[in-house]
């Protein structure tokens, strides 16, 4: 198998580390030939908090993934989140040279858009292409070709501090990984869930983590909006911690088998086993109070979603709904919660768009992980000579290094 064919997706998240090995085809598909997961305990809100943790949960999820794949893995794509990331449109404009529009001036003109003042301590992660125009015609994806004298670009910029993109680095190289790109996880996610038709008649994607809970709004095939909330299942297995007086351990496997986020869903007859703490007996519970302490925390997260919605502007744009996403959006009465709190037509979103092992990654959770794959296979498609290197460089500390580097990159230019 040639190590060029190999693609890996990492996803480091709060309470799973997912590592999916794919192989790429001659045909533009991705089979899937490897998974491993691993218990997260090295992050709090999808932010490396413990370096050490991090590390040995990034190794555990990647041998269960060689020995299944029977491969090395040298390389990953690895995913950001946390309410550190920022998002947010920009313009450029520049003179076409020539008369028609090659190549560099479509990296011109993203240069000029990406021209903003950023604070020193975030980095640019994603500069992301919403559409071209070429003397006042609007909506061109490809400007390549045409004739024109003026060329613009409206862009999304995604930004996040440069220490958490820093952590995550840190911690591949120390697992002994080189980091092809680092990719928000809400726009990996949607590349694993969303239909071409849904991304042109606009949806907003909501990835329901452990940690975090990831938006991606897209409309005309472009992405227009994203946003975290430090918000997502640990907040609510710790309401059922705190409200049952049970265990963290006990919670979490409580709100898989039998959380609900509509209490009315739950007849009152229905009952539950619940351990205690300190070695006390368990207890039987009505699984309506379990529903009364999830439902008002689902609703929270799904409000403050709206929210973000509204303020972004692009609410009445999302013709196609909401697809929701992510191991929380797969708790009972979830989807018919999300339907009366947004007004809208709701689904569930699993990965497709993978051959292969197909069924073992075919659940929301595996979502952002089967998404960083595609997008690598996208990458490696899109690089001469079927290349896998990243973009994403962790910023230099020398000013001097960077100064120099520039200087280099003039030259190469004037060449």
């Amino acid at each position: 198998m040639a190590k060029n064919d190999i693609i890996v997706g990492l996803d480091i998240g709060t309470t799973k580390i997912c590592a999916v090995v794919g192989e790429a085809k001659d045909d533009g598909l991705v089979d899937i030939i490897g998974i491993g997961t691993s218990p997260s305990t090295g992050l709090r809100r999808g932010v490396v908090v413990n370096i050490e943790q991090t590390v040995q949960s990034i190794k555990k999820a990647l041998e269960e993934a060689e020995l299944m794949a029977g491969c090395e893995i040298h390389s990953v794509y690895a995913g950001i989140a946390g309410s550190h990331i920022k998002g947010f449109n920009s313009h450029g404009v520049i003179a076409v040279k020539g008369g028609e529009v090659t190549q560099k001036d479509v990296d011109r003109v993203i240069e000029a858009a990406k021209a903003v003042a950023i604070p020193l301590d975030r980095e640019v992660i994603h500069t992301l292409p919403q559409e071209f125009i070429v003397d006042d015609q609007r909506g061109i994806a490809d400007p390549l070709g045409m004739a024109g004298v003026r060329l613009e670009v409206k862009v999304h910029i995604v930004t996040g501090a440069v220490t958490s993109a820093q952590n995550i680095v840190r911690s591949c190289h120390r697992s002994g990984l080189d980091v092809a790109d680092i990719v928000l996880e809400s726009l990996a996610s949607s590349k694993a869930v969303l239909s071409a038709e849904e991304r042109e008649i606009g949806v907003c994607l909501v990835d329901l983590g452990g940690g975090t809970t990831d938006i991606a709004i897209f409309s005309k095939d472009s992405i227009k909006h994203t946003a975290v909330l430090a918000l997502g299942g640990n907040n609510l297995t710790n309401d059922i911690a705190f409200g049952l007086r049970t265990p963290m351990t006990s919670a979490e496997k409580i709100k898989i088998d039998h959380g609900c986020a509509l209490a009315e869903m739950v007849k009152v007859d229905e009952s539950i086993e619940v351990p205690s703490v300190g070695g006390r007996e368990s207890r039987a519970m009505s699984k309506r109070v379990l529903a009364e302490i999830c439902e008002p925390r689902c609703e929270e997260i799904l409000a403050l979603v709206d929210q973000e919605l509204i303020k972004s502007g692009y609410k009445n744009q999302i013709a196609a709904g909401v697809v929701l996403t992510g191991g929380t959006s797969l708790i009972h009465g979830m989807q018919d919660l999300a339907e009366q709190v947004f007004d809208l037509p709701v689904r569930i979103g699993f990965p497709e768009h993978v051959g292969g092992l197909y069924d073992m990654v075919n659940n929301p959770k595996y979502a952002t992980a089967v998404g960083l794959l595609l997008y690598g296979a996208e990458k490696r498609a899109s690089t001469p000579g079927g290349g896998g290197g990243g973009d994403f460089r962790i910023r230099e500390d020398n000013v001097f290094n960077r100064i120099l580097g520039r200087m280099k990159k003039w030259f190469v230019d004037i060449a």
